[in-house]
C-alpha cells in the first residue's frame, strides 16, 4: 500500500517550502478554527491549531479518497511575539506600519507549530519550533516604502522574509530558515522519519 503525503493548508508559501523535498504530495483546505484560547499562550496555540489541522486534513482525506491508500497529513500554524504579546496578520497597509514601527530595534520569536498524523491510524507526531528575527532600527519612510513595495498584508509581523523583507533585519537566530516562512523542513522530515517515511530512500 503507497502513503501518501497531504498538506492540510493551502498557503503558497508552504507548498513551495514542501516542494524542496521532490516528494509528490495534494493539498487538503482544512476548517480550523484559530482564535487562541483563554490563557492560551504562543506555543501552546500553534501547537493546538497545527494539530487541529492535520487531524482535520486526515478526516477529509478518509472521506474524498477514492483509494485504500493511507496517507500522512501534515498540519502547521504559525505566531509572532513582541514583548510578550502575540501579533498576526496586519490585513491593512496602517497596521502593517504600526507593526514594523513597533518591531524597529526589538526581536520578535515566530513559533511554528507542526504535526503530522497518519490518517489511518490517527498517530500524531507534534513539536513547536521557534525562530528569532531582530530588526535594525527603521526609519518611518524605510517602513513606509517596504509596504508599499511588498505589501505583507497577510503575514504575521508585516514582512516576507523570502524577499524585500530581508532588509529590514540585523539577524536571524533560529535551526532552520524555512520555519520564518512557515514550514520547518528539518523537523518535518524528522516527523516523517517517525511515521517510518524516509525522504531520501522514499524518492
Amino acid at each position: 500500500m503507497n502513503t501518501k503525503i497531504i498538506l492540510a493548508s493551502t498557503s503558497i508559501y508552504r507548498k513551495e517550502i514542501l516542494s524542496k523535498l521532490q516528494l509528490p504530495f495534494d493539498c487538503i483546505s482544512p476548517e480550523t478554527d484559530e482564535k487562541a484560547l483563554e490563557n492560551e499562550n504562543a506555543e501552546e496555540l500553534v501547537l493546538r491549531l497545527a494539530k487541529a489541522k492535520a487531524l482535520a486534513g486526515a478526516k477529509l482525506y478518509q472521506q474524498t479518497s477514492q483509494t485504500n491508500d493511507e496517507a500522512l497529513v501534515i498540519g502547521s500554524d504559525q505566531v509572532a511575539v513582541i514583548n510578550g504579546n502575540i501579533i498576526g496578520k496586519p490585513l491593512t497597509q496602517d497596521n502593517a506600519i504600526k507593526q514594523l514601527q513597533q518591531a524597529s530595534g526589538q526581536a520578535i520569536t515566530f513559533y511554528t507549530g507542526l504535526s503530522v498524523i497518519n490518517s489511518d491510524s490517527l498517530q500524531a507526531h507534534s513539536i513547536v519550533e521557534p525562530f528569532t528575527v531582530h530588526f535594525r532600527q527603521l526609519t518611518l519612510e524605510e517602513i513606509t516604502r517596504y509596504v508599499e513595495l511588498e505589501q505583507p498584508l497577510y503575514c504575521a509581523g508585516s514582512f516576507k522574509s523570502e524577499g524585500l523583507g530581508i532588509a529590514l533585519f540585523d539577524k536571524l537566530a533560529g535551526d532552520d530558515p524555512n520555519t520564518l516562512i512557515g514550514l520547518p523542513l528539518i523537523k518535518l522530515i524528522a516527523l516523517l522519519k517517525c511515521h517510518g517515511l524516509d525522504v531520501l530512500t522514499s524518492q
